[in-house]
């Protein structure tokens, strides 16, 4: 017999004081080369995609 669920709760606690680093840029990344590089990638499934 399956089980279904009707109802779910979810509840989480949010510190601001506790954000992680994903904002701050570290020493020796170039932004401009992982746009490129993500830029590229898009541009080859694009063209792959109209291929088929």
């Amino acid at each position: 017999m399956p089980i279904e669920i009707k109802e779910l709760h979810i509840k989480i606690n949010v510190d601001d004081s506790q954000q992680t680093n994903a904002q701050r840029q570290k020493p020796g990344v170039n932004r401009e080369a992982i746009v490129a590089a993500c830029v590229e990638e898009v541009m080859q499934l694009e063209k792959r995609k109209n291929e088929r």
